[in-house]
């Protein structure tokens, strides 16, 4: 099966997302369970992001920007820039606070803010490990060359090559750089695929797909997929580590210890920010 999803646009206020996972028709690809394109925004001077203090459990975030620049700062005390290229993975464990800002510097002149922020669920036996924080710089990750194609290699493993953050589950992550007639095969067997055109035309079994488009491709698929147009196009998958309760930023193999998440978020119980005592308040339903 070849399925393409459409994303929801979700307004935050000073700009967009366009969530394309948990949806509908595909709940999650391999271990990725929330796939979120933040912008293409255009920011005035004193606009910007800025994401104040949430908690994250059973799960680990993975930012990738392709414009513009976010300050990350968490429980652990790890406080940095994202920028373009970079590889940011927090893995959430029993429980992890963390805030998403811009610096002085990017917040006060005219900028653009543009990338996606994904999840990876974890397996039963690591829901509860400790939390972790890991920074690679764009020049650290793997570089994958083969005829019309440039590959950065996020996360995972793919095409021999293995990405330096320790992953728990299967998978790979992948920014792909396609030259007009190249063609591209799927990294892994019997492994879950998508994916997402950023820029450019891509042509998968026939089918023409604009910027924006996600194409899940199932397992047992062999799809040919080659450039219409010199693209840009990011490469997801993996093996599923099963289903998965998502409530707000909580993800768990448990409604139970959702649950759980969801008093000590409200009782003050998870691990602070030093020097950021603003918090984003537990919602009052679930977002998804």
């Amino acid at each position: 099966m070849v399925k393409q999803i459409f994303g929801k646009e979700t307004d935050l206020g000073a700009f967009s997302v366009r969530r394309v996972l948990p949806h509908r028709d595909v709940r999650s690809v391999g271990p990725f369970v929330f796939f979120d394109h933040m912008g293409p925004a255009d920011f005035q001077p004193g606009e910007g992001i800025d994401v104040a203090p949430h908690p994250h459990i059973g799960l680990a975030t993975v930012t990738y920007i392709f414009e513009g620049a976010i300050r990350h700062h968490d429980s652990l005390g790890s406080l940095l820039e994202i920028k373009p290229g970079d590889l940011n993975w927090m893995h959430a464990g029993r429980g992890i606070t963390h805030s998403e800002r811009e610096t002085d510097a990017v917040r006060n002149s005219a900028h653009k803010l543009d990338g996606l922020q994904l999840w990876v669920a974890v397996p039963k036996e690591d829901e509860e490990s400790d939390p972790e924080f890991f920074h690679v710089a764009k020049d650290d990750l793997p570089i994958i060359e083969d005829a019309g194609l440039h590959m950065r290699l996020i996360a995972g493993e793919a095409f021999g090559k293995t990405a330096p953050v320790p992953v728990k589950s299967k998978l790979f992550y992948l920014d792909v750089q396609m030259d007009e007639g190249a063609q591209l095969l799927l990294p892994g067997e019997n492994q879950e695929a998508a994916l997402y055109v950023v820029s450019g035309t891509l042509r998968i079994d026939g089918v023409a797909y604009a910027p924006e488009s996600f194409i899940y491709v199932a397992p047992e698929e062999i799809p040919d997929i080659v450039a219409q147009s010199d693209c840009r196009v990011m490469l997801l998958g993996g093996l599923s580590v099963g289903y998965r309760h998502l409530w707000w930023n909580f993800v768990s193999s448990s409604k139970e210890r959702i649950d759980q998440a969801k008093a000590d978020w409200a009782a003050g119980n998870f691990p602070q920010i030093d020097g950021e005592d603003d918090i984003i308040p537990l919602p009052g339903r679930s977002t998804g």
